[in-house]
């Protein structure tokens, strides 16, 4: 399996304030890279959103715009590449209204959702949460809502799958974001 796990943390309820972004790389069903950086939203942030990742607004002062953050980043997000998130949905929402806010043209490519594959493969769960998931496969997640350790847990929960499963049952989820 090669595929990008992608998670995000937003700065408020705006799905442009987006305040950081890790990638996990994996590469032969192996963890080979990851990357992970604050980003400075050029917004206010919610007291609400802190409360929950626990960034601040002086913590990004120095951080990189997303405009600078994208030119390191891009090559991940292309057709040939899977891009997974749990909860895809809002990952990739705040990738594409982000882009749109630079003005920035989204990119085409595949995502997956570990949220709807667990519910698919583990309905008997008490419910699909990054967290619960993670507590049910015995999957290692230090930090819940710290972009790295929820994408590193994301793209270890696809591997569980994979494993388990196969890839087959997987396969039906891909979609391609454009």
């Amino acid at each position: 399996m090669n595929f990008i796990a992608m998670d995000f943390e937003t700065a408020s309820s705006k799905r442009f304030s987006a305040c950081s972004l890790a990638l996990t790389v994996v590469r032969n069903s192996q963890i080979q890279d990851e990357f992970y950086t604050l980003i400075n939203p050029q917004t206010p942030f919610f007291w609400r959103n802190t409360q929950v990742h626990g960034i601040h607004e002086r913590d990004v002062l120095d951080a990189p715009t997303f405009p600078e953050v994208w030119d390191h980043v891009k090559e991940f997000f292309t057709p040939d590449k899977l891009v997974i998130a749990h909860n895809a949905a809002f990952d990739n929402s705040v990738l594409k209204t982000t882009l749109l806010h630079y003005e920035i043209e989204p990119p085409v490519y595949q995502t997956l959702d570990t949220l709807k594959t667990s519910r698919q493969l583990f309905p008997d769960f008490k419910d699909h949460k990054l967290n619960t998931i993670c507590d049910e496969l015995q999957i290692d997640l230090h930090h819940h809502h710290n972009a790295l350790d929820d994408a590193h847990a994301c793209a270890n929960i696809l591997l569980y799958q994979a494993k388990r499963f196969g890839t087959e049952p997987l396969a039906p989820f891909v979609k391609m974001i454009n």
